[in-house]
């Protein structure tokens, strides 16, 4: 499965670089990921549960940040087993280009399973594919970005309620 999107996101490029180096940042963007440890120049340790299709399992893997261009782009993969529902392995190649107000994200993501996961058909798990990388990206830029207009904001300051968790964090 290979799917391919872009999302502006209103923050600085080093902001959003910043972002997808942080392991907490990761571990939260991680659709059902308990615990995420190590570094980026050693690689980290995954434990992720994910229900697909009518199988449920706990993926035990690695995560690494390779292809690495400081700023602009890096290749994110990720390698796990699932026990008797089998394996899963992914990958997402991201590029970050500065824009008027803010950064655009680029990418590129590639997943394959096997074991009983691969018997529920190609269409399951591009659909669950789809969904976790979009899921993903999603609170990727919810994080660096602060809640959408839509939702309330946690904090009464209008600087404050709209920058997103991480940039707070950076103080930015």
């Amino acid at each position: 499965m290979e799917l391919n999107d872009t999302r502006q996101i209103s923050a600085a490029p080093e902001i959003v670089w910043a972002a997808l180096l942080d392991p907490e940042v990761l571990k939260e963007c991680i659709p059902g990921c308990q615990e995420l440890t190590g570094s980026v120049e050693d690689g980290f340790e995954a434990v992720v549960t994910q229900k697909i299709g009518p199988v449920k399992a706990t993926f035990k893997g690695a995560v690494t940040l390779s292809d690495i261009v400081p700023g602009q782009s890096c290749t994110i993969s990720g390698e796990g087993k699932g026990g008797a529902a089998g394996f899963a392995k992914g990958g997402a190649k991201v590029g970050l280009t500065p824009e008027a107000g803010g950064t655009l994200l680029t990418y590129a993501v590639e997943a394959r399973v096997g074991g009983k996961l691969a018997q529920l058909g190609s269409r399951i798990i591009d659909g669950v594919a789809r969904k976790l990388a979009d899921e993903f990206f999603e609170r990727f830029q919810a994080a660096v970005e602060g809640p959408s207009e839509d939702e309330p904001a946690e904090e009464t300051d209008e600087d404050t309620k709209k920058k997103g968790w991480f940039a707070r964090a950076l103080g930015r």
